[in-house]
């Protein structure tokens, strides 16, 4: 692929579609690039709850694909590659992206997060077969059984309460002494009759064969381990912000995610950074959504004005 555009957004989550849209609208010539998968991590996300205009709550796998027609009905343009690099060419970025190049006045770096694995024996042997990280996909392949969730906070509470509807039982490991989701799903969980929350524990091996049939755990308290049978395994442990590509181009804050200014600029020129791949990410629906937005208006204000600094 080849071409020029005003504004590049790299990134199909939440952030990068709102981006999208915003910059469609400004009458900016606008390409996503969405990678493999459209919809980053709210993809797998069955109820997203506090988001405007929802008050029921609504599904990651509609709120995205709702985005994505909104943009493109604006005229974005959609290609399904990844950004892997990026240069400065021209008063503007040259952009490697899959077995092309593109040219971007503005680029809007919204490429998110990845769940961050837990890196125990078992769990990579046993992904897809028990290991999974999407609740709503495989809470009805579970029916009747027990579960195991890893993680305190919003996504593990979620998922927790998503597969409480289908599980026989779901227990949640958390190595701290407290939740730390938000009150509206921290209550949920601990009303739950069939969630059960050990805190002060740790996952240390994903035990099975062909398939998940436990987990040996640690309790840090007290020093015990054993184990627990299980047929699903969920891990919500925190992400890891996906700006690798970026090699160097703009020092990252110790947590690997980009640096911006209020505005959402970052120190390269035309350039600037949303969602959870942005340092200070407040890490809502809503809030991606809103620095989508705000990063392409940074962008048509400086392409309109050519200053990028105030």
């Amino acid at each position: 692929m080849s071409g020029e555009f005003d504004l590049v957004v790299a990134g199909s989550g939440l952030a990068g579609l709102s981006a999208a849209l915003t910059g469609a609208r400004l009458g900016l010539r606008t390409l996503i690039l969405t990678g493999d998968v459209l919809g980053g991590q709210l993809l797998s996300i069955n109820q997203i709850d506090g988001y405007p205009g929802f008050p029921d709550s609504v599904a990651g796998y509609d709120l995205c694909p709702m985005t994505q027609e909104q943009a493109v009905a604006a005229g974005a343009e959609i290609a399904s590659t990844t950004l892997d690099g990026l240069a400065a060419q021209d008063g503007g970025w040259r952009l490697a992206i899959g077995e092309g190049e593109v040219m971007a006045r503005g680029l809007v770096v919204a490429t998110g997060a990845a769940l961050r694995i837990l890196g125990v024996p078992g769990e990579e042997r046993l992904r897809g077969k028990g290991v999974s990280h999407c609740a709503s996909c495989d809470a009805p392949l579970l029916r009747g059984k027990a579960v195991v969730v890893i993680g305190g906070g919003d996504s593990a509470c979620q998922e927790a309460l998503t597969l409480a509807e289908s599980a026989a039982t779901v227990t949640i490991l958390h190595r701290g002494s407290a939740l730390t989701a938000q009150a509206a799903y921290r209550d949920r969980v601990l009303q739950q009759p069939n969630i059960i929350v050990r805190f002060h524990h740790v996952a240390e091996e994903i035990l099975g064969d062909s398939g998940v049939a436990g987990v040996r755990i640690h309790d840090t308290a007290s020093g015990q381990r054993t184990e627990i049978a299980a047929a699903g395994i969920f891990a919500y442990i925190g992400l890891d912000p996906a700006t690798a590509f970026l090699g160097g181009a703009v020092t990252l804050a110790k947590d690997g995610r980009i640096p911006t200014d209020a505005a959402l600029r970052t120190a390269l020129t035309g350039v600037a950074a949303a969602g959870a791949a942005r340092a200070g990410f407040a890490g809502r629906a809503a809030a991606a959504a809103g620095e989508g937005a705000t990063a392409a208006i940074a962008i048509a204000n400086y392409l309109r004005h050519d200053r990028w600094r105030d």
